[in-house]
């Protein structure tokens, strides 16, 4: 542990579940839950990655694809029979591919939905019967400030990520009489991996500074960080709420 943060003692044996953890921002928050001694599992479709990320870090790992609403499930109930009741969940698995207005087909656009939004809500309603159990628990949305700073180039993405603020408010309306806290996490323009090899060039990171108030590459453990606070007791009265962490660029 880096004795510069925080350490949770409410995270220690909690059952963790994050969606989309063997690259980038995902594995990165897998690797902060297991040094906080929560008991982790992640989902992802890349099986070679998540193989790598669970030797690295201890965590359970479970292939699954998330468009496959019945593997989810089954993915879900494999994951709390390896770390226990699921009391936080990260929704954490996206991808921002670019796609043109005019390229956009019905199946397409529904697809980028299933990927980006629609699993979302169904590993929420997997999970509540396990948080009910036990007397509450935190649920991460990740969202986007893509939609927020009208980012063009990739209308599906943009509409998913706005949606996922409506998802939040609303459940955490309806599951906060169970003690159950609703969060959207919204990251900036993060330099993960994928992002520096598809999108990150010289000119379009110097744009990228020229809007952050804080200088500097935004990089996954600073979304980690925000997201082990969410999960611990420490914000045990936070909910319906949004939290950008993208430097003051939004």
């Amino acid at each position: 542990m880096d004795d510069r943060f925080a350490t949770y003692p409410s995270l220690a044996g909690r059952g963790v579940l994050v969606t989309g953890g063997a690259s980038g921002i995902g594995a990165q928050m897998v690797a902060r839950f297991a040094q906080q001694r929560a008991r982790v599992a992640f989902l992802d479709f890349d099986a070679a990655a998540g193989e790598a990320v669970a030797a690295a870090t201890g965590a359970a790992f479970i292939a699954c694809d998330l468009r496959d609403i019945s593997a989810l499930r089954v993915a879900v109930a494999q994951a709390a029979t390896q770390v226990g009741d699921i009391t936080v969940l990260v929704n954490n698995a996206a991808r921002d591919d670019r796609h043109a207005i005019e390229a956009v087909e019905p199946d397409y656009w529904d697809e980028r939905i299933a990927t980006n939004l629609r699993h979302q809500f169904f590993c929420v309603q997997a999970v509540v019967p396990m948080m009910r159990r036990a007397g509450g628990g935190s649920i991460i949305n990740m969202g986007s400030v893509s939609w927020m700073n009208r980012s063009g180039g990739m209308p599906a993405y943009t509409a998913a990520k706005a949606a996922v603020r409506g998802l939040t408010r609303g459940l955490a309306r309806d599951l906060g009489p169970d003690r159950i806290r609703v969060n959207e996490v919204v990251p900036g323009w993060v330099h993960t991996e994928r992002q520096k090899a598809l999108w990150l060039t010289p000119v379009a990171e110097a744009r990228s500074q020229a809007n952050q108030c804080l200088k500097g590459a935004l990089m996954p453990d600073d979304i980690a960080r925000m997201v082990l606070w969410l999960a611990a007791d420490d914000s045990a009265m936070v909910t319906a709420q949004h939290f950008v962490v993208d430097g003051g660029s939004s």
